[in-house]
Order: C-alpha cells, then structure tokens, then sequence
C-alpha cells in the first residue's frame, strides 16, 4: 500500500544550517557557535514562517547528531501555556545529567511569548539554577512578551521577513520536488497570500496539488480563502467613488465566494489602501476607518454590519467634498 505524504512542511524542513532559506547574518552566527560547541540561551524573535523553529532544530542536529533525542527537548510553549510545565517537563530535562562533561543541552521553547507571566518568572529560575549545563532557545514571535529578567539573560537573534527572491527559490524547490506545474501569475498569488511564511506556502501548495498538478493563480486564492488584490482594490475604488451599491457588490463576493472573514478583509483593506493612488488626506482617512472598524469587529460587532458602515462611510467622504 501506498503511504501518503500528508505534511510537506516537514518533508522540505532544511537539516542542516546551510539549508536554511534567507537569515544568513543568523545562520552563520549559529554555525560559528556550533564550531565553537559554546553558546548562550537565545531569543529567537520575528513573524511566522520565517525558520525560527528550523534554525534551532537544524543547529541541534549538527550539534548532537545520533544523540539528539537525548539533548534536545522541544516544547511548544502555547498548548501548556501555564506554570507546571516549566516546573515538570523542562526542570526535568535540565536537572538530567548532559551527555558529556563538554556539551550542554538545549530546551527549545517554540512560541515562548505564550507563557504566562507566572511562568515565564518559573522559567526564569530554571535558567538561572541549570545554566551550567542547560541552554535555552525561545521562539516568539514578540520578544517584548517576554520578561526583562528571561531577556537579559539570552542573546536576541531578530530574524526577518523573507525577500521576494528567496520565496521563488523556495516555491521553485517544492514544485520540482513534487513534479508540480506553476506559472508566473500562481507564484505572484503565492507571494502574495503567503506574506513572507514559508509554511503557508508549503500549506497552500499543497492544498492545491491534491486536486490538480497544474497550480494556478484561480486555485491559489481559493485554497488560501484570500481575494485577488484587484478585487480588494476594486470594491475601495467604488466606495471612495461615492458608488456605495457596487462597493456593497463586491464586498458580498468576498463574502460568499472566498468565505473570508470580516478581519481578513479588512487585513487585505489595509493592504491595499496602502498602494491606492488617491490623494493623501484621503488615502489616510480611508486608513483610520480600516483600523476603526477592525477594532469593532475584533471587540465582537457584526463583520457584515461593520464592514457595510465602513463602505458607506467611505461613500460618504467623496459626496462630502
């Protein structure tokens, strides 16, 4: 029987440092600490998908090789969010004899900022206990969620958004391992919904592959519930123009045949208002009415009601010149 490959963004995860997309300044400290075999606990700080996880996990692989399950511990951080997993599992791992006299262990924290403050100041302890033979990585995704005292003890390595480049090496890398079909239009979508997140590409092609081989733009957009820029555009052209009916239109189509939510509508609002060419005054109103009305929704209004309020309020700002 076959066996199927459910989850390519672990059959494309890089193994080694050399391997790791983007983020060279960052790799070549890493490797510089792994040659050395001593480093300090880390902050791993920056948005989602960008190979925070995949640096540490790769940096562990060439430091222990065969003995990895031994010496490195990963935890995600935001399903025990609270003070006993800092007291069980990770005081457990740190207090276990290392290997040997010259290695430490690693406990790799992924989405550290998810920690309660309770245990992030347990965690804080542990660190300071064990810190001759145990080192720690936190992952976040906002260091700032992190207390002074965890901060102050760890080096912060700010990883950043991929450029447009290094996603087109990494789309060209999966299409031709999966003998997959993609043209330019598909690979600007891609670009696009993925928004720098490597896993959300991964995610979306393969959601796409599994009903044709042949990627395109159409497919793209569908898998990741987002609506093409234009049409984003277009539904904020009809309401700056004072054409509320239209603009109403084409909110409804985002509505029904996207399925998005009212958030991500508005998320995308804001992208785009961002490259419209309109006046400035008006291009900042049409900025400040976005980040009210997401404020409404997100405290729980009606997305339809708020969202029709925002067109019409749009509307309203042409016919008031």
């Amino acid at each position: 029987m076959e066996v199927l490959d459910l989850q390519w963004t672990e059959k494309y995860r890089p193994a080694r440092l050399d391997e790791v997309i983007g983020q060279k300044a960052i790799v070549d400290r890493l490797k510089a600490f792994v040659k050395e075999r001593s480093f300090p606990s880390m902050i791993f700080s920056g948005p989602a998908g960008v190979g925070k996880t995949t640096s540490a996990v790769a940096m562990a692989k060439e430091l222990y090789g065969e003995s990895l399950n031994q010496a490195f511990l990963e935890l995600n951080a935001s399903d025990s969010r609270g003070i006993d997993v800092i007291r069980g599992r990770v005081k457990e791992f740190a207090k276990t004899i290392p290997l040997s006299s010259g290695l430490v262990k690693i406990i790799f924290l992924d989405e550290a900022d998810a920690l309660t403050s309770e245990a992030q100041h347990a965690l804080r302890r542990t660190m300071e206990k064990y810190s001759s033979t145990t080192r720690f990585v936190l992952s976040a995704n906002y260091a700032s969620k992190i207390i002074e005292p965890i901060q102050s003890r760890c080096v912060v390595l700010r990883f950043k958004l991929l450029k447009e480049e290094e996603m087109r090496e990494y789309i060209s890398r999966v299409v031709k391992g999966e003998g997959l079909e993609i043209d330019d239009k598909a690979i600007e979508a891609l670009i696009y919904v993925s928004e720098g997140d490597l896993r959300k590409i991964t995610n979306t092609l393969q959601g796409a592959a599994i009903s044709n081989k042949a990627i395109t733009e159409k497919t793209v957009y569908e898998i990741a519930s987002k609506a093409r820029p234009k049409e984003v555009a277009a539904m904020l052209k009809y309401a700056l123009g004072g054409n509320f009916s239209k603009a109403r239109d084409e909110l409804n189509t985002l509505f029904l045949s996207y399925g998005m939510s009212g958030e991500d509508i508005l998320v995308q609002c804001h992208r785009e208002a961002l490259n419209m060419e309109v006046d400035d005054r008006l291009k900042l109103r049409l900025i400040s009415n976005i980040g009210d009305y997401n404020f409404r929704i997100v405290e729980g209004a009606n997305e339809r009601i708020q969202l029709e309020a925002m067109l019409a309020r749009l509307a309203l700002l042409e016919k008031a010149k």
